[in-house]
């Protein structure tokens, strides 16, 4: 990804909006259990992996997380840190299944990957934090949440790369 090019940095502040737009909406959508959302602001992260590079994703999901603490009013606490954390080791995880295996992984591959480890590290991140193990005994649950929106967020991903990367917005698409 070269920030120097108008496009690209265009790009990068589209799927940037893209993911605190999100961010903010799915805010106001009631979760069934506190720590599960179907996480459509990381729709904008596993764009921009696809079309501009793991780089360009760090940045959408560093300004997603720092700006959505912001705005939850998070910014410094418990769940600011169990969030980034859990939110950097999923971009890791996507970013080095992308880079390692190229066509290995379809979009909807790479968004499981990075739902799960998202929920393994949030959970364990919140057992270190308070001090509790059993927290883990949470992860079949949160690994099952994660199946149902890492799928819903995949199969979105591929769809928008596949319609979009013929009109131009996606000028680098190498997962269709």
């Amino acid at each position: 990804m070269r920030l120097d090019s108008p496009g690209h940095l265009a790009r990068l502040g589209l799927l940037t909006g893209a993911a605190l737009a999100l961010f903010a909406f799915e805010q106001l959508v009631p979760r069934p259990l506190p720590w599960m959302k179907l996480g459509l602001a990381n729709l904008a992260v596993l764009l921009a992996l696809l079309t501009q590079g793991p780089t360009a994703a760090l940045l959408v999901q560093l300004t997603k997380w720092l700006v959505g603490s912001l705005l939850t009013g998070s910014l410094g606490g418990p769940a600011f840190v169990i969030a980034g954390s859990a939110g950097l080791a999923s971009w890791a995880v996507m970013a080095l299944a992308w880079r390692c295996t190229g066509r290995l992984f379809s979009p909807l591959g790479l968004s499981l990957l990075g739902a799960a480890a998202h929920q393994t590290v949030q959970l364990g991140t919140a057992g270190l934090y308070i001090h509790q193990a059993g927290l883990l005994s949470l992860l079949p649950l949160s690994l099952l949440s994660a199946l149902g929106s890492g799928a819903f967020i995949g199969l979105l991903a591929g769809a928008l790369v596949r319609r979009l990367a013929p009109g131009g917005l996606f000028l680098r698409a190498p997962i269709v």
